[in-house]
């Protein structure tokens, strides 16, 4: 995670070993729980003065004088995330003494928070924050998929034919949301064999735990095809203080952008 002046850090009265602490777990969870920047391409952090992020394309616009011709570059814009939290300030002196285990749980549910929501904009999109999401650019292409998880291989195929068959080259991935995993990971083929690693054998790529994906999405990781640039990357800065607690919050800038939405095919609940 990244720091700056604007995050006022200095003001919270917090010692050294708790920030520690308070990021270290911070960092943990979201490491855990972000998925998407485990398989697209990642930009930046460009830092948080960073508005906007240009598209290379322009729109015409009404000449301004004779023989003059005049086009307006496209952007594409920043959106802000910020999830505040409050910590209990004597247990965060008790890190200060060496306890090792201090209550840090809102820590960890911002953390849940904020990265839930970058994967949820990346892979179902956020209409106001101006981003269409992997799963909806691909909509086109989506495979049904039931609870027979038996059946979840052959999906896997039809998937990986509709990506070779429109030219996108491997290696593949696959993000697996929390309801395609638990299935596939409980259940096995009349043999004893794991579906899970039958759908690994398929793949060139990783399987990802995405819990913020509902269903599930395969994917190339060739590049170029999915954008995920940061402006401020994740942050934790200050707030307030009472005499008994602390108002932090973890935040964060970006955009996401579809580049290739033959690159990626969801595969659906029917």
């Amino acid at each position: 995670m990244t720091t700056m002046n604007d995050l006022r850090k200095e003001l919270a009265p917090l010692s050294d070993a708790a920030w520690a602490e308070i990021e270290d777990e911070a960092k943990q969870t979201l490491m855990r729980i972000l998925a998407a920047r485990k398989l697209v391409d990642f930009e930046g952090p460009l830092g948080w003065d960073v508005s906007a992020i240009g598209t290379g394309r322009t729109q015409a616009l009404a000449a301004p004088a004779r023989n003059v011709e005049a086009r307006l570059r496209l952007s594409q814009p920043m959106m802000e995330l910020r999830v505040p939290f409050e910590l209990d300030l004597l247990e965060m002196e008790c890190i200060a003494r060496g306890a090792k285990d201090a209550e840090l749980q809102p820590v960890k549910d911002a953390a849940r928070l904020i990265a839930m929501t970058e994967d949820r904009a990346v892979f179902h999109g956020f209409a106001d924050g101006r981003i269409e999401g992997i799963c909806e650019a691909a909509a086109a292409e989506a495979v049904s998929l039931s609870t027979d998880y038996l059946q979840y291989p052959a999906a896997v195929v039809t998937a990986l034919n509709k990506l070779r068959n429109a030219g996108v080259d491997g290696p593949y991935a696959i993000a697996l949301g929390p309801q395609c995993y638990a299935g596939l990971t409980t259940t096995t083929t009349v043999g004893g064999y794991p579906v899970l690693e039958h759908v690994q054998r398929l793949l060139d790529g990783p399987i990802v735990w995405a819990p913020a994906v509902d269903g599930a999405a395969v994917l190339s990781l060739r590049g170029g095809d999915f954008e995920l640039t940061v402006g401020q990357d994740l942050s934790i800065g200050y707030l307030s203080h009472t005499e008994s607690s602390v108002r932090l919050y973890l935040q964060e800038s970006l955009t996401f952008r579809v580049l290739s939405p033959e690159a990626a095919v969801p595969l659906v609940y029917a």
